[in-house]
């Protein structure tokens, strides 16, 4: 792994990451293109498990799979006993929710950046449950309106949900904010941070989230099929798992069972070995470059990009808020997104159509963009080249 100071050394990244040879990749934010280290962890313990059996593998690269603990807690300054693993951001997202044990009348406050899935499951638990949905508006920058969040904290708030870095726009709304309001009213704090960690520096000590949810196909450069739930110490015994198996939970008698006191009650026993593996090594990876320069590499990046397509006649940048992140959105005149995406995929250029609840996109008057998102072994002349390309 490269030992970079805070200025990276671009063409040792880019050496390291095969997949830059085959396409101009701004599509990060979807599924990064994973340094060599990852593919060569991922495939080596898949091959171990053809060679010598799944179970045998497994027992073989314990180390391995106990090391992803440390890496994750390490990346986000956590404790390793407040780590879980699971297969993805939503899933760690859910398995945070539907633990909370809520009544009829306790109310959900989010944000109009909030993730479509999670807004999905709120109205889930109000069908099922009967609570009630709080959504803040945005202030005049497009995040997080945080007076009206105050505002809104009545008695029955039982928990605060937001999206750290929205999907559809390079906002990064203020999470440590949030956590100062939500400590300061003993209120849960459940952050979706699946764009943010691997391309910001985060610390969940300082954030204050109960709970936090990420991937680690996206920023991190992890496989897909990953991902991993933080929850505070202080807050695990609080919750208790929608389901549970012999990973979560012992039978400790012929009708009673015991539930772990630390964050793997969120497990499942069965999971993808070489995945887990591999975000491990993802982690450190990301933390021998080093997580400032990284955010440091993909905010100048994404500066730079927004700055050439909104010189460019016929292109407008769309994205809000104050702090802006390695996500960059926009539109071509005459041009759908969809049109966008595809014109640039033959040319070997990856980007996304992004689409949002009905909360954000349609009530800007917009019903999709071009996202590019870009990380930090994208170089400037990528850059030139993508623009060139977009203006057709």
């Amino acid at each position: 792994m490269p030992a970079m100071s805070m200025t990276l050394d671009v063409q040792t990244l880019r050496r390291e990451t095969p997949g830059v040879a085959n396409v101009l990749h701004f599509n990060n934010a979807g599924a990064a293109l994973p340094p060599r280290a990852v593919l060569a962890a991922v495939t080596g313990h898949l091959a171990r498990e053809a060679a010598i059996g799944g179970y045998e593998a497994a027992a073989e690269a314990a180390d391995r799979i106990e090391n992803f603990y440390d890496a994750i807690a390490g990346l986000i300054g956590a404790d390793r006993n407040e780590i879980a693993f699971v297969e993805s951001a939503t899933r760690a997202w859910d398995m945070a929710f539907y633990s909370i044990p809520f009544q009829a009348g306790d109310r959900v406050i989010t944000a109009r950046a909030e993730y479509l899935s999670n807004l999905l499951a709120f109205l889930h638990m109000k069908a099922r449950v009967g609570i009630e949905i709080d959504v803040v508006g945005n202030d005049e920058f497009g995040q997080i309106d945080l007076a009206s969040l105050e505002r809104t904290i009545g008695p029955s708030t039982k928990l605060i949900a937001i999206t750290h870095v929205s999907g559809h726009g390079g906002l990064v709304n203020p999470a440590a904010d949030v956590g100062r309001i939500a400590a300061r009213h003993g209120i849960l704090y459940l952050l979706d941070a699946c764009q943010s960690v691997g391309q910001l520096s985060i610390d969940v000590r300082q954030i204050g989230c109960n709970m936090l949810a990420a991937t680690g196909r996206k920023y991190i450069r992890g496989p897909r099929g990953t991902g991993f739930l933080y929850v505070r110490r202080d807050t695990i015994a609080r919750l208790e798992p929608p389901f549970i198996d012999l990973q979560a939970a012992s039978w400790n008698g012929a009708d009673s069972y015991v539930i772990r006191d630390d964050a793997r009650r969120f497990e499942s026993w069965e999971r993808f070995v070489a995945g887990q593996i591999g975000l491990g090594v993802a982690a450190r990876y990301a933390m021998a470059v080093g997580i400032e320069a990284i955010e440091a590499r993909v905010k100048a990046l994404a500066s730079l990009l927004r700055l050439e397509l909104a010189k460019r006649p016929g292109v407008s940048v769309h994205d809000l808020g104050v702090e802006q992140c390695g996500i960059v959105t926009f539109l071509k005149d005459g041009e759908s997104p969809a049109m966008t995406r595809s014109r640039l995929r033959a040319m070997n250029i990856n980007v996304h159509e992004a689409r949002s609840s009905r909360l954000d996109l349609p009530a800007r008057g917009l019903e999709s963009l071009v996202r590019a998102s870009v990380h930090c072994y994208n170089d400037e002349t990528e850059v030139e080249r993508f623009v060139r390309a977009v203006v057709g």
